[in-house]
């Protein structure tokens, strides 16, 4: 009876263990280095190399942060490339890219980050061809879009951090609202991480108890704007930030260890990534974000959530938006 609760993903394995564990950083941006702080105080890998074009910058970094490690667990930390301290690594997340600029969107990053990708994947296809690849950078959906076609690895092994952490901006501020802790709220963000994203009312709740009880055109209006308000402060957190202090990077940092951890783990966790939709609510052909099921093969299988008609729509228009994007593209 539990088989229409997922539709598995036909390109995953069965988990086996990985040790040791090594990962590929590639970018020491702001993103880059909350992501190599947060995974090296939570003892992600044995072996944790860092790369970007920046070579001094690497430098400076890697001894910042062996300065650290008698207070860590301990971690071989190098400044390399994956075509030479990395190579055979389990995990490659790429945070290189262009900035978003102030008042700039997502997709309006796309053409300088593809040609950015152009450059990164060959070696990482040539020296990682086992990794699960991990996509930080924005627009994050058309990029791990871009990964899996250049790249051409299985659609379970290229993943994209997608709506991981507009789902943690969205509880946390549920939970802030109510005077719960976060992590007793369920609620996701869906589809772009970026401005057609939506989020999945009809099935948030509490302790079991659905924060919208009914259908959402039987909600009062000053109800509406509640919900409204909350979710725009989520869609809008990222340009907010970013106006008070140019970049965004310890939220994401913490949202991408905590994919690191549930895949090199075997956690078998439910979270936002964005990957390859093939048949799900109509959809094929694009990446976006869904609940997934994670483990150490990657994107096991998508829940199969219910969503209303409203919610469907939006599933569906946000799918085109980014189709609409990638059809511009020159790969």
């Amino acid at each position: 009876m539990f088989e229409q609760i997922f539709t598995p993903n036909p390109d995953a394995e069965k988990p086996t263990p990985i040790r040791p564990r090594k990962g590929v950083i590639i970018g020491v941006g702001q993103v880059g280095m909350a992501c190599a702080y947060s995974i090296l105080i939570q003892n992600c890998f044995d072996e944790l190399i860092l790369q970007d074009i920046n070579q001094e910058k690497v430098q400076g970094e890697v001894m910042d942060l062996r300065h650290g490690m008698p207070f860590l667990s301990p971690t071989e930390l190098k400044g390399g490339t994956v075509a030479d301290e990395g190579k055979d690594a389990d995990m490659v997340i790429i945070t290189a890219g262009a900035a978003q600029k102030p008042g700039e969107t997502r997709l309006e990053l796309v053409g300088r980050n593809v040609n950015i990708f152009k450059g990164i994947l060959g070696d990482v296809v040539k020296y990682c061809p086992n990794a699960i690849l991990l996509i930080v950078t924005n627009p994050v959906d058309i990029l791990t879009y871009v990964t899996l076609k250049i790249t051409q690895f299985p659609s379970a092994r290229v993943l994209g951090s997608g709506t991981v952490l507009d789902t943690a901006r969205f509880r946390s501020l549920i939970g802030h609202k109510l005077g719960i802790d976060s992590r007793s709220v369920h609620a996701y963000i869906m589809g772009e991480h970026g401005d057609s994203e939506f989020p999945v009312w009809s099935s948030a709740h509490i302790g079991g108890t659905k924060i919208v009880s009914g259908e959402w055109n039987d909600l009062s209006n000053s109800e509406k704007e509640e919900l409204n308000n909350i979710f725009n402060q989520v869609k809008n957190a990222a340009y907010d930030i970013i106006k008070l202090k140019g970049y965004t990077s310890y939220a994401i940092g913490l949202g991408v260890t905590d994919i690191v951890k549930a895949i090199l783990q075997s956690h078998e966790r439910i979270l936002t990534i964005s990957t390859l939709i093939s048949g799900l609510y109509g959809i094929n052909d694009v990446c976006l974000s869904l609940p997934t099921v994670v483990n150490e093969k990657g994107a096991l299988k998508s829940v199969n959530l219910s969503l209303n008609d409203l919610e469907k729509e939006q599933l569906l228009n946000s799918a085109q938006v980014l189709k609409d994007i990638f059809k511009q593209l020159d790969l």
